[in-house]
């Protein structure tokens, strides 16, 4: 990490905040449209992926229907859930936009999801043995955790978490990691594991046994359908959080470092520990606007989609302060991130000497 004395992260903190507070007394009107429109366009594909669907016996029907409710659940988990969630509208006091009780379309149920992203990913941001996000304690992606045999198959569990990223989220607070190591016991995590299985239950039934069973005749092709809309929604979903948080250049924090730090070294760890990706309008709408991972990481709390307004303010408090504004293509920045996970599958003395050669 960048060292900056006390008086230059409060500078920092100083400058970051400006941006903060002026879009804060901004907050208005189109705001709400905004939010209310991806809400009214999530409905409008979903109800058209599932009417298309029991016609999945033509072909070209089959993948339109994928697509459309694919494309839906992206949306209303992406721009819709996940946002709304951070409190982005809270202010609009819309019991269905508000971040305490909306209940978004995925196994992770919101309290979850509030306990270990919304505190503790984004408090602890890439802090080695406190944010269990880098790596979801599957994958090895810096040489600060020790190397263990397993590691060398973690391509595959890259893929399968990929696959089946919804349920990856939904289980990651089991700790399965304090499991392993005896720290916490199963009998502690059995309310978790209750809430976990009413939830996933629910989405379960609704995809794979409710909407198949509708359509009796077809249940077969409707049951591929969703199988296939949710498959299209992990593997986007996975790769874009990947893509804004795993690239080579996104940095990782010691515990010690990070000890009583300042807002302001809390500010300078989101810029440094972030990445972003740029791309067409409707990339950062599927997104989720994460394709700005350094303003998110930033700014939780501000709407989204106006972190393409703010993104070259932050771009020039970057460059006063010489700290590095990490963006890229997004086919670049996903590569850096498929060499991460392959260069950390191996021992740091195998990839220590190939640096060497």
């Amino acid at each position: 990490m960048k060292k900056m004395t006390e008086a230059q992260l409060a500078e920092l903190e100083t400058d970051l905040n400006a941006i903060r507070d002026e879009v804060l007394a901004d907050l208005g009107d189109r705001d709400a449209r905004y939010i209310r429109r991806m809400v009214r366009l999530h409905r409008s594909l979903e109800a058209g992926g599932r009417l298309m669907m029991p016609f999945g016996f033509i072909p070209p029907v089959f993948v339109a229907a994928t697509v459309t409710l694919g494309v839906a659940k992206i949306l209303e988990n992406m721009e819709i859930g996940h946002n709304v969630m951070h409190g982005q509208y809270d202010w609009m006091n819309d019991p269905s936009l508000h971040s305490q009780t909306y209940e978004w379309d995925t196994v992770c149920t919101s309290d979850s999801w509030r306990r270990t992203h919304n505190y503790e990913h984004h408090t602890y941001t890439n802090i080695i043995g406190k944010d269990r996000d880098y790596g979801y304690a599957v994958l090895r992606l810096t040489d600060e955790e020790p190397w263990k045999p397993w590691h060398a198959l973690q391509f595959i569990n890259y893929i399968l978490l990929s696959v089946f990223f919804q349920w990856g989220v939904g289980l990651h607070e089991l700790e399965t990691e304090k499991l392993r190591s005896r720290e916490i016991s199963w009998r502690e995590k059995l309310p978790f594991l209750k809430e976990f299985a009413r939830k996933g239950g629910r989405q379960a039934f609704k995809d794979y046994v409710f909407f198949p069973l509708l359509t009796f005749p077809v249940a077969p092709i409707v049951l591929a359908g969703n199988v296939g809309a949710n498959l299209i929604r992990n593997l986007w979903s996975s790769t874009v959080i990947f893509c804004g948080h795993f690239t080579q250049d996104a940095e990782t924090f010691t515990e010690e470092e990070c000890e009583g730090e300042s807002k302001g070294h809390w500010y300078l760890r989101q810029l440094t520990g972030s990445s972003n990706f740029t791309g067409g309008r409707w990339l950062h709408i599927l997104s989720g606007h994460l394709s700005y991972q350094v303003e998110h990481h930033a700014f939780p709390d501000l709407p989204a989609h106006r972190y393409p307004e703010i993104s070259g303010k932050v771009q020039a408090v970057c460059q006063k302060h010489g700290i590095h504004y990490n963006t890229g293509r997004f086919a670049k920045q996903y590569g850096t991130v498929l060499k991460r996970i392959l260069r950390h599958s191996l021992p740091e003395k195998v990839t220590g000497m190939a640096r060497a050669a």
